[in-house]
């Protein structure tokens, strides 16, 4: 008797295998003259070579569909199991085409705002943005799907996400712990975004790997982002040389999203910001886009607009 065995990585195997193993129910409903054993992360079949072979390759659509949408129900099993194995009938998933991606435990992220859907669109244009906007317009939310988007799909090989950590040159020493326990908190809101789109075993997989690598825009100097989706959030604590240290990062192949309110400046009172210089001095450089979010934009809690819009008042009087 012939034996496979197929190791998930990557994956969680409770979440890929279901309730009360009710993934491998399914299969070993679809293919009764084989004995399928679940083992950990490993999957164990003993049979006949033939049927074995197509047991695997079912196994493996069956990966690259968790993959894909995170999760696994029995409607999507039967489909990929009795599918003739064309990619486009993989795929089908009924829900729409402004999925951007398919988070954990299959939470469905879309852009929800005409200008998060313009974000979206002219990315497919350009391979530079600038997504300009206040707090809770959901710009940095919206160009981490496009980046996990792009990883998924293939058209990058990594993912990278900075931010300036302004305050680092003086109170940063004095935090416990190693550089990375001291950086962490001024890269929170990435992770807060990645943790919503990629399970947790994958992520952490990603992240020692360096597929994705979360850093502070120091760490950008001297290097070339080749094939690479990058993500400058925070823009606009940029200085002039920061700015332009980051865009010419830019390698082959590369996508760059730069996000920032410049309304939320936090440099010294005589330190010209970064990004207002460079969105005005790129504005009409081709491959280039700008999309400027505002408080209709807003998806956070309701007084949130509310809250926008009187500090609008005030500082404009």
């Amino acid at each position: 008797m012939n034996e496979r065995i197929i190791e998930l990585t990557e994956i969680n195997p409770n979440e890929f295998f279901g309730a009360q193993n009710s993934t491998i129910a399914q299969l070993r409903s679809y293919f009764p003259k084989i004995k399928i054993v679940a083992r950990g992360n490993k999957l164990k079949a003993y049979g006949e070579s033939e049927i074995l072979d197509e047991f695997e390759k079912r196994l493996e659509m069956l990966i690259k569909y968790f993959n894909r949408y995170n999760r696994l129900d029995e409607n999507s099993i039967e489909r990929i199991l009795t599918s003739t194995g064309k990619e486009e009938e993989i795929r089908k998933s009924g829900k729409g085409e402004d999925v951007l991606v398919h988070g954990v435990s299959g939470k469905l992220i879309k852009a929800q705002t005409a200008n998060q859907r313009k974000m979206v669109e002219l990315m497919k244009k350009n391979d530079m943005l600038f997504a300009v906007g206040p707090a809770g317009t959901g710009k940095t939310y919206t160009a981490v799907a496009l980046a996990v988007k792009a990883l998924k799909e293939k058209e990058v090989k990594r993912i990278v996400l900075t931010r300036p950590a302004v305050e680092s040159g003086e109170n940063l020493g004095f935090l416990p712990g190693d550089l990375k326990e001291k950086l962490d908190p001024y890269m929170q809101p990435l992770y807060d975004g990645l943790r919503d789109m990629i399970p947790h075993e994958k992520l952490q997989a990603y992240l020692e790997k360096g597929t994705i690598q979360i850093a502070p825009l120091a760490f950008m100097r001297g290097r070339t982002l080749d094939n690479a989706f990058v993500i400058l959030d925070e823009a606009q604590n940029t200085t002039h040389s920061q700015m332009k240290m980051f865009l010419t990062r830019m390698g082959m192949h590369a996508k760059f999203i730069i996000t920032g309110d410049p309304g939320q400046i936090d440099l010294p009172r005589k330190q010209v910001s970064g990004l207002k210089e460079a969105l005005l001095a790129l504005k009409d450089i081709k491959g280039i886009a700008q999309v400027y979010l505002d408080d209709k934009d807003v998806i956070r809690h309701r007084l949130v607009k509310s809250i926008i819009k009187a500090y609008k008042g005030i500082e404009t009087e």
